[in-house]
């Protein structure tokens, strides 16, 4: 009688037991359970967003476009669309430049109290964003004054909301790209002095290519951080910023339309793009060290 193979997904070994291969078949089980029990709210909206009546419900008969025709054409979802891009696109800029800045300086050896300063940086992460979003609250309605007039207001306006997102979004980008420098060769650097290039020269065109992996993947985090903000939003914006997060909310309070479910789909094929990317963006990371997997 001929022994059945294991079975090649399984991973194990030809001498595994039975009750080895029960586990292992347990714990896929298990696992997928898991992974089902995660993505089923995002697979009950996706066909919830192409429903013909006027109130959410499971499509049973007319499945129809109206909702996400509402999304795209709408002045009010427009309007929340365009102010998502322009402050997330100006945040991630700032974020990206100052996170870089900031990694840059940590990789150094001899950087006096670095696990301080680290903690300071990433604080952002860890404090809740409730509590960050009133303190700029209060620390925008208190601006900068010379005479009884004060010379900075950014309450209710796109700068105070662009560096809001910029507070919260730097600290993905210190911590992506400081694990890029890590494996980082520093003697590229000395390599590149001793030919006559100057720091920035050094930067631009020895580092920055091989960096550039991390410093995209940050760039990424900080977008989908200051895209999905919303509380921040509620506190220092104004009707003139109303984001799309911040428009999804209202809507979800003053009334429950099936057109959310059409901006939640796009938001989830928004962050699907970017998942794929930063994959593809970690795997060129690996290729340019020499990792193989």
């Amino acid at each position: 009688m001929i022994a059945m193979a294991p079975l090649p997904l399984l991973g194990l070994p030809p001498y595994a037991s039975t009750l080895e291969r029960a586990w292992r078949l347990f714990f896929f089980a298990f696992c997928g359970l898991v992974l089902l029990f995660l993505i089923s709210p995002i697979v009950i909206v996706l066909p919830i967003s192409f429903n013909a009546t006027p109130f959410l419900s499971f499509p049973t008969g007319d499945w129809s476009l109206r909702w996400y025709e509402d999304f795209f054409f709408n002045d009010r979802w427009t309007t929340a669309v365009k102010n998502s891009v322009i402050i997330a696109f100006f945040s991630t800029i700032l974020s990206t430049s100052l996170g870089t800045l900031a990694a840059l300086g940590l990789s150094r050896p001899n950087f006096p109290a670095r696990a301080a300063v680290m903690a300071v940086l990433i604080s952002p992460m860890i404090v809740p964003v409730v509590i960050t979003a009133a303190a700029l609250f209060f620390f925008y309605a208190n601006p900068l004054m010379v005479t009884s007039q004060p010379i900075i207001v950014l309450n209710n306006t796109y700068t105070g909301v662009i560096l809001a997102h910029t507070l919260l979004a730097t600290p993905f980008v210190v911590i992506t790209v400081t694990a890029t420098l890590t494996g980082f060769d520093q003697s590229l650097i000395r390599a590149g002095a001793s030919l006559g290039g100057s720091p920035a020269l050094v930067f631009r065109r020895v580092m920055l290519p091989l960096i550039a992996p991390g410093v995209i993947s940050g760039a990424l985090f900080a977008f989908v951080t200051s895209w999905d903000e919303v509380i921040c939003v509620l506190f220092i914006g104004s009707s003139d910023q109303r984001t799309l997060p911040r428009q999804m909310f209202s809507g979800i309070r003053e009334m429950i339309s099936p057109t959310i479910t059409a901006a939640a789909t796009v938001l989830i094929a928004l962050a699907i793009v970017m998942l794929v990317t930063v994959e593809l963006l970690r795997r060129r990371t690996e290729r340019l060290r020499g990792i193989t997997t």
